[in-house]
């Protein structure tokens, strides 16, 4: 088989990469923005006092429980996205030393 005939192979893989990527930045991103409004509304609200009166879950809401269930559901989605690359082989130490040369080479030039 020539590299021609994998091009279309190898377009469509690069391609859900990127996909796969993006989803989970966007996924990231809408993490951070809304525990960041709930956190706004709580000090807008002046709810915050609740986590001293009803204990760390605060009012029985579950902002506490939201965030952190969503945070492992966030590092579940990294794992599923990054993880599965990720081995700290001789190979891999090899390739990453030379990218850390290469920089340390670029910063000098």
């Amino acid at each position: 088989m020539n590299q021609d005939s994998n091009k279309p192979y190898q377009l469509r893989k690069a391609e859900k990469r990127v996909k796969e990527i993006k989803g989970f930045y966007v996924h990231l991103f809408v993490y951070f923005v809304i525990n960041l409004i709930w956190i706004l509304i709580l000090v807008v609200s002046n709810d915050l006092s609740s986590y001293t009166q009803y204990g760390f879950w605060g009012m029985g809401y579950g902002q506490v429980s939201m965030a952190i269930f969503w945070g492992i559901g966030i590092l579940t989605h990294w794992f599923l996205v990054f993880g599965k690359n990720m081995s700290f082989s001789k190979k891999w130490e090899n390739r990453k030393i030379k990218e850390l040369l290469d920089k340390e080479n670029k910063y000098w030039e």
